[in-house]
């Protein structure tokens, strides 16, 4: 087959499968069967690969993945991701309306109601009919590129056909439908693997992850709710749906267009039960005004939009048996028990446990074995416990004695003043404190050595290889080859994956070696101001405290674990096995004197800069970078959603504000 004629044949393969995917997808019907639909998508795999220079970045074969990513890239959103308010009550709900009344004058308005579904946020960006970037909600200001991942979602257009605006971004929520949830966690049990806890947090996980082809056999879907671009069209939010609709975008049908707030009221109680047969978790309502006119005049305040609310369902309820209580010993020592229970359905999953926290949870409680227990689902995710059927409670039961011993090395639990929680003390001779805390030390934000997981860990622990993290530097090849499931190739990977490893910054050791209270960004403070492992080491208390955001607890914390001799040899060990444990600085870059003296606060989001990178370019061009506005300040350098309280200050103190554009003037103005 010639160049021409395999081009002519990837383009008719392409339409037919496009075609048969919108059918499916968008219309709920079908024209050939699952086998003759998979006969022509590996028709064009087969054309594909043997002429990869036809492949285009919409070809429907993007939709089984394939692409690897290492690392997913921050990119800021161009129109920032806000949170909406939340309200449980109509009488809220009756008083947000109110707000909006008295912010619009009076005016008339109506609602356009959605059903908030219970998925994962996404930003999807169009450019002349092409899918070019998906990127996660993240802080609402910035999220991750997962466009490889979110073009495995097959209800989500690669390429658009018809009227569309040249760029515009396209909001929705990717879910994980019930059914393939059900299937996903049957596979597993299948395989003896631990069943996932819900659709909600596997949907958050498979988005990302760093191989799309496991993303496509997943199976995630996606609802679309917002158009946005710079177009005047789309003058109502309404209009935004219509043309999600038009494009061939998967749109819920269950939104509705109500005059006014006992519309609305009436739409959140038909939906309260019949949400529950549709395919995927919903939590509530959302409720927006309409016109986008309306909506830029009532405006926004510093976390949320003036016209918009989630009306959210209270939480799913459900009684069943308390068959016993189990205790679970974490990396730090902390036990924390387990009420084992009668499985029962409770928003959309099997429940069979339940988290009681502490003792004086189950003291509360008054929880005895036997009882008929009330369970709640927080957020319709996590499992609680709320309260006991008293009269449901069988005769000579007698109150739950909390365990006083380690379930796990049988050491006496201590309890400190003023915590709540029990603590195994046994550190080094506990075994899910060993194993927990090796687990932390590997992970992304530590040392970050992704070829290893729990199973190897708990493997090379009970061979008696690792107890400790710096025993990870000593292990071989004939170490690793004899796990069940290892091979050459993996065994070789993990040995280069833990020599890898020894690269990581001085902050994410000291993180991962898991001082207690000692988190990701306590790591980096002390990392910055003691610059070596030795410097911290001989801090005292009063030292310690003198560093910004160090308290008592953490000082304490750091003393006592440096002053462990079990802890020194470890350290010693790690240096022995070439980690860094000292700051490594980085050469300070001067491109210019233009800001020379000046000062600046940074407030906002920026298109051109994220914050970090802002302060940067400050210092780089000889300008400094304070966090209060005073009378001092020279300029508040004002992205948007900037918080109006520092505005306001900034006003009237007569520091003078200036834009992202005027700051590019201001430091391009001297190297020109």
């Amino acid at each position: 087959m010639t160049q021409e004629e395999a081009k002519s044949k990837i383009a008719e393969l392409s339409e037919q499968i496009d075609h048969h995917n919108h059918l499916y997808y968008q219309q709920d019907r079908t024209e050939i069967s699952d086998y003759e639909f998979d006969q022509l998508l590996n028709q064009l795999i087969e054309l594909e690969s043997q002429f990869p220079d036809l492949k285009l970045p919409d070809s429907p074969t993007q939709r089984i993945g394939g692409t690897v990513t290492k690392t997913f890239e921050a990119v800021f959103h161009k129109y920032p991701m806000l949170s909406l308010g939340n309200t449980y009550s109509t009488e809220e709900l009756r008083e947000f309306d109110k707000r909006v009344a008295k912010g619009l004058g009076d005016s008339p308005y109506e609602y356009f109601c959605e059903l908030k579904f219970d998925g994962v946020a996404l930003s999807i960006t169009y450019e002349n009919g092409l899918l070019v970037r998906g990127v996660t909600r993240g802080d609402g200001a910035r999220g991750d590129d997962i466009t490889n991942n979110v073009k495995t979602i097959r209800s989500i257009p690669l390429r658009l056909s018809g009227n569309y605006p040249e760029v515009f971004e396209a909001r929705g929520e990717a879910f994980l439908p019930k059914a393939n949830f059900e299937r996903l966690n049957k596979e597993r049990e299948d395989l003896g693997e631990e069943t996932y806890a819900n659709a909600r947090n596997t949907a958050s996980g498979t988005l990302k992850m760093q191989d799309s082809s496991i993303v496509a056999r997943r199976g995630l879907d996606c609802y679309l709710y917002s158009m946005i671009s710079d177009s005047e069209e789309l003058n109502s939010h309404e209009l935004s749906i219509n043309k999600l609709i038009e494009l061939g975008f998967n749109v819920s049908p269950t939104f509705a267009k109500c005059q006014n707030i006992d519309e609305v009221i009436a739409y959140i109680n038909e939906w309260e039960k019949k949400r529950q047969k549709l395919p995927l978790e919903t939590d509530g309502i959302v409720i927006k005004v309409n016109s986008s006119s309306q909506q830029k005049l009532l405006g926004f305040t510093a976390k949320s939009p003036r016209w918009a609310i989630a009306y959210k369902y209270k939480a799913e309820s459900a009684s069943t048996v308390l068959n016993g209580i189990t205790y679970q010993v974490g990396r730090t020592g902390a036990v924390t028990p387990v009420a084992e229970l009668q499985p029962v359905f409770l928003a959309g999953t099997t429940v069979k446990r339940a988290s009681l926290h502490n003792a004086n949870e189950i003291e509360r409680l008054d929880l005895r074995i036997g009882d008929t227990v009330f369970v709640e689902k927080g957020g319709e995710i996590i499992p609680k416990i709320t309260g006991v059927a008293l009269s449901k409670r069988p005769a000579a039961t007698s109150q739950i004695k909390y365990i006083v011993k380690c379930p796990e090395c049988g050491a006496e639990l201590i309890r400190y003043e003023g915590e709540a929680v029990h603590y195994c003390p046994n550190t080094n001779g506990c075994p899910p404190q060993i194993k927990g805390r090796v687990e932390h030390f590997i992970q992304r934000k530590a040392m970050n050595i992704d070829s290893l997981g729990e199973k190897t860990i708990a493997a090379l622990y009970d061979k008696g290889l690792v107890q400790s993290p710096a025993d990870l530097y000593s292990l071989n090849y004939d170490d690793v080859i004899q796990l069940e499931g290892f091979k050459e190739l993996s065994s070789n990977n993990l040995i280069k994956g833990i020599q890898l490893s020894t690269q990581a910054e001085f902050e994410s050791v000291l993180f991962g070696i898991g001082i207690r209270y000692v988190g990701k960004t306590v790591a980096q403070k002390l990392a910055i101001h003691f610059k070596t492992i030795d410097n911290l080491a001989r801090a005292a208390f009063e030292e310690l405290i003198e560093v910004p955001e160090i308290g008592e607890r953490i000082a304490e914390s750091v003393v006592s674990f440096f002053s462990d001799q079990r802890n020194q040899k470890e350290i010693e060990r790690l240096k022995a096995a070439g980690v860094q444990l000292e700051l490594v600085e980085k050469e300070e870059t001067i491109l210019s004197v233009a800001l020379d003296g000046k000062s600046f606060v940074v407030s906002g989001v920026f298109e051109k800069y994220g914050r970090d990178e802002l302060k940067e370019t400050i210092k780089q061009h000889g300008g400094k970078v304070i966090s209060a506005i005073s009378g001092k300040l020279d300029f508040l350098l004002a992205g948007d959603n900037m918080g109006p309280a520092k505005k306001e200050k900034a006003e009237k103190l007569g520091v003078k504000i200036i834009s992202e554009a005027e700051f590019d003037t201001m430091i391009n103005a001297n190297a020109e």
